[in-house]
């Protein structure tokens, strides 16, 4: 599962498209209060948390875009990525 993979399984999960904001794939204009994000780290690992009042709060980080991706769906549906 990649970014533009795991944006199209919350979407299809019922998601809000303003619950979360994936790097390069699903950004928010203009940024709303609070949504959980998934960006690249300037060490080039990939990181997913959660951005409330104009603070990104790293909560787990990656190696791979697809662990990232896969960590971001269970952090938000509480179950596993579908793939």
């Amino acid at each position: 599962m990649d970014r533009h993979h795991v944006r199209a399984a919350l979407l299809a999960a019922g998601l809000s498209p303003d619950a979360f904001e994936i790097e390069g794939v699903h950004e928010h204009v203009p940024v709303p209060p609070d949504f959980w994000f998934l960006r690249r780290s300037p060490d080039g690992r990939w990181e997913i948390g959660l951005y409330e009042r104009g603070t990104h709060d790293v909560r787990q980080a990656y190696d791979s875009e697809e662990a990232a991706a896969a960590g971001l769906y269970t952090a938000l549906t509480g179950r596993p990525a579908p793939y």
